[in-house]
């Protein structure tokens, strides 16, 4: 199992380069972070620095959107830090939240999204590709290559993932959720005629090591904010009508709105609703024992990779207690290829 890491573009950015380098020190796989341009700094711009000062790390956005950008422009951002760097990238994508509801606009939709990754899959990788009816390329690319991971917690972006995406990724760190969205995305994978084993499945979540769980769940509390506003969007269109798992709803009915100012941080106002059960069923917490047990059960799901929200006030030391701790271990132990 890979371990990543997701982190907000806050500034000083050149913090943000130096955690990136720590993390690759420490072995981590991937450096992620949250793409939303009027509450963070711009991801892609710090991207060149993180790659120009690492060697190995695979960085990308967890995750971008088909709305905030025009779709070319994406895809050339991509291929040309692949250029520079020698294709390191990974493009995490859904059909957006705070980074078009902050602007107003509402998120994509699942076409829009089809169309999205398909176009700047096809333009990284140095093809032509239809766009808007008229075929572009990059006359420039030579050898590109891009993974377009899909976001989604629908069962219409759940069927995307499977059918068009290279991996999945789930934002909580659940064992019988993540199986409940696997089984879907590998169900999809199969009606559309593709290999389900090909498609990669990231979990993402907080995580804080440490003994007092009172106080990493209020640093973490935020998190079933974050996704409890995704799943309200899905209650809204299906109901409660078995869309998703039941574990997922029933907790939000103690929502009222959501406030995007504070999206993502530690302290959130607007999550008072989130038990302590939900806290403790969707992120990782406590000491490493902890941790290892609740990542080796994700693995043996299928799990290929655990990225981990540094969301809260021990950065430094989680970061430290699974380069020192978590990752040997867990690769000491790791499974036969499947």
């Amino acid at each position: 199992m890979d371990i990543g890491v997701v982190f907000q573009c806050d500034p000083p950015a050149s913090e943000v380069v130096r955690l990136a380098q720590q993390a690759e020190t420490l072995g981590f796989s991937h450096v992620w972070t949250f793409d939303s341009h009027l509450l963070w700094e711009e991801p892609f711009v710090i991207y060149s620095q993180i790659l120009a000062q690492t060697s190995r790390v695979t960085v990308g956005p967890m995750v971008t959107n088909p709305g905030t950008r025009d779709w070319t422009v994406t895809a050339s951002l991509f291929a040309t830090l692949n250029e520079m760097f020698g294709n390191r990238t990974v493009c995490g994508i859904g059909r957006g939240d705070s980074a078009l509801r902050t602007l107003g606009y509402k998120p994509t939709t699942i076409a829009e999204l089809r169309e999205c990754v398909t176009l700047i899959r096809e333009l990284a990788h140095g093809r032509e590709a239809d766009y808007k009816g008229r075929p572009v390329h990059f006359p420039w690319v030579r050898d590109g290559a891009l993974e377009m991971w899909i976001a989604a917690y629908g069962p219409k972006a759940l069927a995307l993932a499977g059918e068009v995406g290279d991996g999945y990724i789930l934002q909580l760190a659940d064992p019988d959720i993540a199986a409940w969205m696997i089984k879907s995305v590998r169900t999809a994978a199969e009606r559309a005629g593709r290999d389900p084993a090909a498609i990669k499945f990231c979990v993402a979540a907080p995580a804080y090591v440490g003994d007092d769980l009172a106080h990493q769940r209020e640093q973490t509390r935020w998190f079933g904010g974050m996704v409890g506003n995704h799943v309200a969007d899905i209650v809204g269109r299906y109901g409660e009508s078995g869309a998703v798992p039941q574990a997922l709803t029933d907790y939000i009915r103690g929502r009222h709105g959501y406030d995007y100012a504070e999206h993502g941080r530690a302290g959130n106002t607007h999550t008072d609703f989130v038990p302590d059960e939900i806290v403790d069923r969707f992120c990782v917490l406590g000491p490493v024992e902890a941790h290892l047990e609740k990542l080796r059960e994700l693995r043996a799901l299928g799990v290929d990779q655990f990225a981990l929200y540094l969301q809260h006030d021990d950065k430094e030391h989680t970061l430290q207690a699974y380069g020192e701790k978590i990752i040997p271990a867990l690769a000491a132990a790791a499974p036969s290829p499947r």
